[in-house]
């Protein structure tokens, strides 16, 4: 049984916020209903696909959802949602503030068809301020929100991470705040739901650490350091004998005394200007310079060995290849085979987290646009015939009949 069986979403929206949460929520029993427009979600011509089909990241992404497609522009359409809604627990959206207003779909609306309803809307800026209208990706919500100011080298433009982290981090605050809301609904005894805002460049904020007491209190502005940690060290990442990189993460005083009596450099364990936090930061270039002369001594495997054995922390820098070969991934069930399209094997990431009593599980991979449309209305009442006008109509997209 996962933890989330009978949770029936309602997911509304598209691209990767939204839908990366409900994904999490399905990975874990909940019954996610996609709701996609008849030509589909853009994402599912991102990047890769399997055949010429959809893209491997809308396989991933919607993975353990059923997929149903309707046209919200046609009143129609927007009457099958609300026949959803009202059997809801969650409905998930990330639409621009202001848009499900203008179809009668609003978070009012929606809550008075089923005052039970909890409604997790992600935006760029939120429900409220001054921006709450603009539009909002997680490239900008990462500019704003500070953490491209923080990512790069100090003599370069400011640079993204090669993901859509923005958006992943939004989504986990989506879950968050969704499954306390059903905990105060279902367990506190509150009988009505709520609406769970967040916004995508406040999700980035959030990870900002002291950055905000540190201006505010100090006027100091953090600017980009590389790949060093301006708070502690050593904390970086350093050279091999093989060409490769390993990260080491020595940032305190014993580990710090660990790493320079593996390197044999007892002058600079017993150093009085290293002797403290401070004054490893503030000596940090002379100190990497050290490490990096030992590290190019010797391959990555064989550091990572070393630093292991004496209790370090340190490990190499992965691409996709030394992932998929390594074995703890492996052990951890991090890979993890579905049928994909054509009946083909798809393999995609594992869940996280893990539980123990009620671990969540990948029962199948994204359904193609629509393929659930004529089921799922049958479940709503529709007969073969209205679901068949409506289609013609265009207000609804049924992949199967």
């Amino acid at each position: 049984m996962k933890p989330l069986e009978g949770i029936q979403v309602i997911e509304l929206g598209a691209f990767i916020a939204g839908p990366f949460a409900t994904r999490i929520l399905a990975d874990f029993g909940a019954q996610v209903i996609k709701v996609e427009s008849p030509n589909g979600d853009q994402i599912r011509t991102w990047g890769l696909s399997q055949d010429g089909g959809d893209s491997y990241w809308s396989r991933v992404q919607m993975r353990n959802k059923r997929s149903i497609a309707i046209d919200l522009h046609q009143e129609a359409g927007r009457e099958v949602v609300r026949k959803l809604i009202r059997s809801a627990d969650v409905v998930i959206e990330n639409f621009k503030p202001g848009t499900l207003e203008k179809w009668n779909l609003s978070h009012d609306e929606m809550k008075a068809l089923n005052p039970r309803l909890i409604v997790t809307s992600v935006t760029g800026y939120g429900q409220t301020g001054p921006y709450r209208e603009r539009p909002g990706f997680g490239n900008i919500a990462e500019s704003m929100g500070g953490l491209r100011a923080v990512t790069g080298f100090p003599d370069r433009p400011p640079v993204r991470v090669g993901l859509s982290i923005g958006d992943s981090v939004a989504a986990l605050y989506a879950v968050i705040g969704t499954l306390m809301a059903l905990y105060h609904r279902d367990v506190k005894d509150a009988k009505a739901g709520q609406v769970v805002d967040v916004a995508l460049y406040e999700s980035v904020f959030s990870l900002m650490e002291g950055l905000l007491p540190e201006y505010v209190h100090e006027g100091s502005i953090r600017e980009r350091q590389g790949n060093t940690l301006k708070a502690a060290a050593p904390s970086n990442v350093y050279p091999t004998l093989d060409e490769k990189w390993l990260a080491i993460g020595a940032n305190s005083h014993t580990l710090f005394q660990k790493l320079m009596r593996l390197m044999n450099r007892d002058d600079l364990a017993a150093d009085p200007a290293l002797s403290d936090n401070p004054g490893r930061v503030a000596n940090v270039d002379r100190l990497d310079a050290a490490i990096s002369e030992w590290t190019k001594q010797h391959t990555c495997a064989e550091l990572v060995d070393a630093l292991a054995e004496a209790g370090i922390p340190g490990g190499p820098i992965y691409d996709m290849a030394d992932i998929y070969a390594d074995p703890h991934f492996r052990a951890r069930e991090m890979f993890v085979s579905v049928s994909g399209q054509n009946g083909k094997e798809l393999v995609m990431p594992g869940v996280v987290p893990k539980l123990t009593q009620t671990p969540g599980g990948i029962t199948w991979a994204g359904p193609d646009c629509g393929a659930d449309t004529h089921a799922i209305m049958g479940q709503l009442g529709y007969s073969d015939e209205q679901i068949d006008e409506l289609d013609k109509l265009g207000a609804i997209h049924c992949a199967v009949s």
